[in-house]
């Protein structure tokens, strides 16, 4: 088994410091716990932990940096960068970078996590073996002109130890002695970083593999809520990869995305500004385009039974309809309303409920 294992192509550094916080939080956190217990000062030490630099890496690394967003000033951008060392995932630069080269190349060979490599390859293996040289950072022109960024990346180690570890250590101390620094140390420390970086590489994963894609199947990016909910947010990545500009990715309002939340309030107590928004109707008419295309791809299936060719050939139509007719608005440079678009959203639910009915092939697989 390990002579299949290039050696010489392992990361060792990255590889054992993600192997070696692993090996931590499974033995010496629950062996803590077993003879020291789990008070609330731990508890609530772990979550503004995570909190602190989980919504570090969305709001800052990746809206921000990565995709310009929005504009923040220099309080909100210096805490991000370095609440977001303490995450362990590399500066913001390179993290940039990386997630921008993702962006370019997905689900090619120039994607540093891509999921046609394997769910392994994009969620950590990537990381553990580096088959590619070091990215050249001619994508990062405008980060590396940001004396913030610079800073952050000439001493990234040393914030992101200080941040991690030494920070809830002390704080634990100041609490409780050695035995609560102790517990911080391990509990707000290395297994908060464990499970933040865990959820952060789903992003990278997860996404790719389980959920829908209303917007767009150009690539593998999928919607899901499941996943919205441990990545801050970041779930909605199907509609993310459509409009990467946007600083939202949980576009409508009963989606879960909190890093959204937080970017509206800073633009609203002027922390931050020139919030990005795709329009609401350029949203629709993709769905409305990617409804089209699912039912055209399904219509060409050789075991629909005759009335479901029927009914979905009628769908068809119908959106054809709608497609035509939103295009004279256009050219007509009609005022779109609210409650137009809302018509519009529910004609394509209708329309694309008919691929769930049931009984529409000949014979169903046993």
């Amino acid at each position: 088994m390990f002579k299949r294992i290039p050696f010489d192509k392992v990361n060792w550094l990255i590889s054992s410091f993600l192997i070696g916080t692993l090996f931590l939080s499974l033995t010496a956190v629950p062996a803590y716990l077993y003879f020291f217990g789990l008070d609330l000062f731990q508890i609530v030490l772990f979550v503004v932990m995570f909190c602190a630099c989980g919504f570090s890496i969305t709001v800052g690394y990746h809206r921000l940096f990565s995709h310009l967003t929005f504009q923040a000033h220099w309080v909100v951008r210096l805490l991000t960068l370095i609440f977001g060392a303490g995450a362990f995932e590399n500066s913001a630069l390179l993290w940039a970078c990386e997630h921008r080269s993702h962006h370019k190349h997905v689900d090619h060979e120039e994607d540093p996590y891509c999921i046609s490599k394997g769910l392994f390859h994009a969620h950590i293996g990537w990381l553990l073996f580096k088959l590619d040289p070091p990215p050249p950072f001619d994508n990062v022109a405008d980060l590396q002109k940001d004396p913030l960024v610079r800073w952050q990346n000439r001493h990234i180690h040393v914030i992101a130890a200080l941040v991690a570890f030494v920070l809830p250590a002390t704080i634990g101390f100041l609490w409780g002695g050695w035995v609560s620094a102790l517990g911080a140390f391990l509990i707000a420390g290395v297994a908060r970083v464990v499970v933040l970086q865990h959820c952060t590489f789903c992003i990278n994963s997860l996404c790719h593999y389980l959920g829908t894609r209303p917007y767009s199947s150009k690539c593998s990016a999928r919607d899901s809520w499941l996943m919205a909910i441990v990545t801050f947010g970041e779930g909605y990545h199907n509609y993310h990869h459509e409009f990467q500009y946007d600083y939202r990715n949980g576009v409508k309002p009963w989606q879960f995305d909190p890093t959204k939340w937080i970017i509206w309030t800073l633009d609203k107590v002027g922390l931050a500004w020139k919030l990005r928004r795709v329009p609401t109707e350029k949203i629709v008419l993709s769905e409305l385009s990617e409804a089209q295309r699912r039912l055209a791809t399904k219509l060409s299936d050789p075991g629909l039974t005759e009335l479901a060719v029927i009914y979905i050939t009628n769908a068809c139509q119908h959106l054809e309809t709608v497609a035509q007719q939103w295009t004279m608005r256009r050219a007509q440079q009609m005022e779109v309303t609210r409650e137009m678009l809302a018509d519009l959203r529910r004609e394509i639910r209708a329309a694309t409920n008919v691929l769930r009915l049931p009984g529409m092939y000949h014979s169903q697989p046993a």
